[in-house]
């Protein structure tokens, strides 16, 4: 197997990014190949051991990268959770998958602070299609967790956003919070472009087409039965279980849950309420091999009771037989390769503009001109309008949850 010229040619300028700054940013979009080009620019700066931060769905994949290439430098692959297991072990270079993960604002996330005590003295390679889906904010801690950090002047967030970011006021439910969100890009960029190497689909070559297909279906009429009654009086008691929505947060997530057939009552406890959705795919691409996407635990076994013995879970099982492969948002968006799938169906859509984005694009390769990517979504149910959130790249708010709406 060879690598493309492009992923080469990019190497070489991580390695040049990385001699002089200790840092290079690979900001490349979905399917261009992030993992080959980190590997490779690991091995033209000679290290020997490449310590390799990803979510756990994907490291079967990387694992198969460095393989099927042959690299020879020793390379530990594993989780963001299970950082705390490499204590005292020691690595010439840290590549971190998915860097817009530690985006957090305004306070670092656990990993993100984990990484930089135990990792933040070794030269890194930061991955990302979409290093800032939300806000230019959100670079600030994805370079945090590096002491070679441009913004090293600047300890924490707070004192960071003082000079570019200006800082609003929201309102949450009775509270005002601060806003940080509004970051002034051009003055960010000036700082981290030199530490950047940007590349495009359609500068590798790529001709595909995403093809967005909006189903809506009718679901049972006990769930906007229940939708209404959860929106008017904030709670509905059961014999043994309760569902509550106290909150708008608690409000919109029961509406999402049911406006595809789940819930989760305050007990913990889950409940199937309505198979339409699971039944409406089952029966409508039967003569298609696809992958399906869903949001809340429930769904997934509301599509394995619906579906069985026609699912699977491996990335392999499903490269290889004619079974469908399910996977929540969360964890399929990000280093999941699904171009075996004649089509990808979303049973559930995400609040996130990022997992959107991502998620949708996981059937893209170079050789492929068409990918059709399905939504079902529930009539009266709120997926539609979370749907036209995120395809302008916003989260979804609380906003229709608020005052009684």
């Amino acid at each position: 197997m060879k690598l493309r010229d492009y992923q080469i040619q990019n190497a070489l300028k991580g390695v040049e990014i990385l001699n002089s700054k200790k840092i290079v940013y690979f900001q490349q979009e979905v399917r261009t190949g992030k993992t080959l080009t980190a590997l490779e620019t690991c091995k033209l700066y000679g290290a020997k051991r490449v310590l390799f931060l990803t979510k756990k769905k994907a490291i079967s994949s990387i694992l198969s990268d460095y393989k099927s290439f042959g690299y020879t430098f020793d390379l530990t692959v594993i989780n963001n959770e299970s950082m705390h297991t490499l204590i005292g072990q020691k690595f010439d270079i840290v590549i971190h998958d998915e860097s817009h993960r530690f985006g957090s604002i305004p306070k670092p996330s656990t990993g993100a602070k984990m990484l930089k005590k135990m990792f933040g003295h070794i030269p890194l390679i930061l991955l990302s299609g979409t290093p800032t889906p939300e806000s230019y904010a959100q670079i600030y801690h994805q370079f945090f967790v590096s002491k070679y950090t441009p913004f090293h002047q600047y300890p924490t967030f707070y004192k960071w956003a003082v000079d570019y970011v200006t800082i609003k006021k929201k309102r949450i439910g009775a509270f005002e919070v601060n806003d940080y969100t509004e970051a002034n890009q051009e003055k960010i960029k000036r700082i981290i472009d030199s530490y950047i190497v940007t590349f495009t689909q359609q500068e590798a070559g790529f001709e595909s087409k995403v093809n967005e297909h909006i189903i809506e279906i009718e679901m049972h009429p006990q769930t906007s039965g229940l939708i209404y009654r959860l929106k008017k009086d904030k709670v509905i008691e059961g014999k043994n279980e309760v569902i509550l929505a106290d909150t708008a947060v608690k409000l919109m997530q029961k509406v999402h849950q049911l406006s595809s057939g789940t819930i989760k009552f305050e007990s913990g406890n889950t409940m199937i309420t309505d198979f339409s959705k699971a039944t409406y795919i089952k029966e409508n691409f039967a003569k298609q091999k696809i992958a399906i996407i869903y949001k809340y635990k429930a769904e997934r076994d509301m599509i394995i009771q619906s579906m069985g013995d026609k699912i699977t879970e491996d990335i392999e099982e499903f490269n290889n037989t004619d079974k469908w492969i399910i996977g929540q948002i969360t964890s399929i968006r990000e280093g999941t390769n699904l171009s075996k799938a004649d089509s990808l169906v979303f049973l559930n859509i995400d609040f996130s503009a990022t997992s959107y984005w991502q998620a949708r694009d996981r059937m893209t390769t170079k050789d492929r001109l068409i990918n059709d990517v399905y939504f079902i979504f529930g009539l009266g149910g709120i997926e539609k309008q979370i749907f036209k959130a995120v395809q302008q790249k916003k989260n979804y708010t609380l906003s229709h949850f608020k005052n009684g709406q």
